[in-house]
């Protein structure tokens, strides 16, 4: 049996499914299940963005994970970062040409998707805490306010790359110790000038400065200094995305890698800028299944 493939239970003939994608531009989590929430199968294969791929290249892949699952789903819900108001007609077509069995494919944005497996159908803030950040205030079904992240240059507060940026400026600019400098550079076989470079020379700078995670994770504990950058970075997202939303009395709910590694630097975070934190996962996919059973 394939690694990314998972059968726990034996399925009746006539027993209706339901398939859920959670899908970024470098893979996409696929959730087959039962009306119940019985898990059938799981797959993970190739990220899909309708705003950098063609829908040539987007049908061959639907057609792909089609291929692959063990019974056709009766509907499809499709949570994506590309999903925009402008390609939904689109995307939910080629998903009904890959699942012919479904006949009312949905396609929607990744925050709403990650609303709904955060929040369920309570109204609450929900949180996107990854390479990048986004956040909206959730209904219970809807978005109904979203701040713009307008993206690591501009924006993306709370994220991997501007705790990247962050701090890569503290290094060289003295707020961190010259030890930690010297060691960040021996341990990575990087100079100043490789940095430089990749950052203004070379692409995805945001995924070169999100990859610096890997090392503030490793020396957090021997650095209250590294701490604090990580809680000011998570205390600039809730000032300048949070806080819009005037709505102190709603849990703050958040899934991605930096909410998930970072949960402790997010709850100092939260209780210095007098919120509460919420529910906090690595992948939504599990959250987003339970939120489609009840209605399913």
């Amino acid at each position: 049996m394939p690694a990314n493939q998972l059968f726990p239970h034996k399925m009746e003939p006539k027993t209706r499914l339901m398939l859920i994608a959670d899908s970024g531009s470098t893979k996409t989590d696929w959730l087959l299940a039962t009306a119940d929430g019985r898990v059938v199968q799981i797959l993970v294969a190739q990220g899909i963005n309708p705003v950098h791929q063609t829908s040539a290249d987007i049908a061959k892949e639907l057609a792909q994970v089609a291929a692959q699952l063990s019974n056709q789903p009766a509907q499809v819900f499709f949570y994506g970062a590309g999903v925009l108001p402008q390609n939904q007609s689109l995307m939910r077509t080629l998903l009904g040409n890959a699942f012919t069995a479904c006949a009312e494919p949905a396609a929607e944005s990744d925050l709403l998707g990650a609303a709904r497996a955060l929040c369920q159908r309570s109204e609450g803030v929900a949180c996107i805490l990854g390479t990048g950040a986004n956040s909206c205030l959730y209904d219970g079904e809807r978005i109904v306010q979203n701040t713009p992240p307008l993206g690591y240059i501009l924006g993306d507060e709370g994220s991997g790359a501007v705790l990247g940026r962050l701090f890569i400026n503290a290094l060289f600019k003295g707020a961190l110790s010259a030890d930690m400098r010297d060691d960040y550079l021996r341990t990575t076989g990087q100079t100043y000038a490789d940095i430089i470079r990749r950052v203004y020379r070379e692409p995805l700078a945001n995924r070169f400065l999100a990859s610096t995670s890997l090392y503030i994770a490793a020396h957090l504990a021997e650095s209250p200094d590294l701490q604090q950058l990580v809680i000011d970075n998570f205390q600039q997202f809730l000032q300048r995305n949070v806080c819009p939303y005037r709505r102190p009395d709603l849990p703050i709910n958040a899934v991605g890698s930096m909410a998930w590694h970072y949960r402790d630097q997010l709850q100092s975070a939260c209780r210095a800028e007098g919120f509460m934190l919420g529910t906090v996962v690595k992948s939504p996919i599990h959250g987003m299944a339970e939120y489609h059973t009840s209605h399913f």
